[in-house]
């Protein structure tokens, strides 16, 4: 293989332009354990670094055997290496909704204004949520962020978020609209707070508008911002690469990275592993030939969990190391 394209994530580990990592792939290729092992590198490189978490079925805590939250938490054992777990979905504070909930005394009612503006714009939760995360991320100014994504179409909804914030903004208007009689009474009651509380929401939504266009024209710099996509040897895993790899290129989002987890290096013992080893080294082959121009890391199937900071090393020292696509023992080829 050409050395430009080295068969390890050692390029992105010495990229010290890079600012954001993301890692993505189908559920249950191994997403956590890869993008755990990658900020336990960079953490060997980078002064200060934060690995997150955005998947609704949160697996950081159980990849570093700590409990980790919404806030950053230092990993137990490093003093550079901060980990949370965020819920990709909005509440009332991220539209200061407290605020009219107050005024009217109707918790019911603020939720369905809520409902409202997240029905008429699916997705709008997780773009909301992700902009008002890269605001406190950036506060701390850590060295490199690793997202841990959900799977691809989650991840997916998050490219268009500046879209989907536009609409949000756009709903928004229409409900001013629509509620402009009944703000206007709380008005003249309450001297103006109800309509000064709705402008505090549009402002927020404007903020968050705003933050989303820097977060768009930061994601499509490829000096800062890279995709890694994990997956499996198997058809379903190899298709969600691909749908990934596709989307990201109508994005001008930089991939040029793919770990391929779980390959079997079957010897003459295993007739199962032997078995299914023709059957991924079929896929192996295909991924190879489709993405010549990408940095592919094999990595071999595990014999144990990875869990734990020791595990997670071994694993990324495996994501530095060059390896050819496994072939089957002499005899039986």
């Amino acid at each position: 293989m050409d050395s430009a394209f080295e068969p390890t994530v050692r390029n992105l580990v010495e990229d010290k332009s890079l600012k954001w990592i993301y890692v993505g792939g189908k559920g249950g290729v191994g997403k956590t354990t890869t993008s755990s092992s990658l900020a336990v590198l960079l953490s060997q490189t980078r002064k200060n670094v934060l690995i997150i978490s955005t998947d609704p079925a949160h697996n950081l805590s159980d990849a570093f055997d700590q409990k980790f939250g919404p806030k950053p938490v230092l990993v137990n054992g490093f003093d550079n290496l901060h980990a949370m777990e965020i819920d990709p979905t909005v509440d009332a504070e991220k539209f200061n909704l407290p605020e009219i909930a107050g005024l009217i005394d109707d918790e019911q009612a603020t939720k369905n204004f809520l409902s409202e503006i997240v029905s008429a714009v699916p997705g709008i939760d997780e773009a909301m949520s992700f902009a008002e995360l890269v605001n406190h991320v950036e506060k701390d100014n850590y060295d490199i962020v690793v997202f841990d994504t959900a799977p691809t179409g989650h991840t997916l909804k998050l490219l268009n978020f500046p879209a989907l914030l536009e609409k949000g903004l756009e709903k928004l208007v229409a409900l001013k609209t629509k509620f402009q009689g009944i703000l206007s009474q709380f008005s003249g009651l309450l001297g103006g707070n109800a309509t000064d509380s709705f402008d505090k929401i549009f402002g927020n939504m404007e903020q968050l508008k705003k933050t989303a266009e820097r977060v768009n024209e930061q994601m499509k710099d490829p000096s800062k911002t890279t995709f890694v996509a994990v997956c499996i040897p198997e058809f379903l895993s190899m298709y969600e690469t691909d749908r990934l790899i596709q989307e990201l290129a109508k994005y001008n989002i930089d991939i040029h990275n793919i770990v391929i987890n779980q390959v079997l290096f079957p010897d003459d013992h295993c007739r199962m592993c032997i078995s299914r080893h023709k059957m991924q080294k079929k896929y192996l082959e295909q991924i190879y030939e489709m993405y010549d121009d990408f940095h592919i890391t094999v990595q071999p199937l595990q014999e144990e969990e990875v869990r734990g900071n020791e595990k997670l090393k071994n694993f990324g020292q495996l994501l530095l190391t060059a390896k050819e696509v496994p072939q089957l023992p002499q005899k039986l080829n």
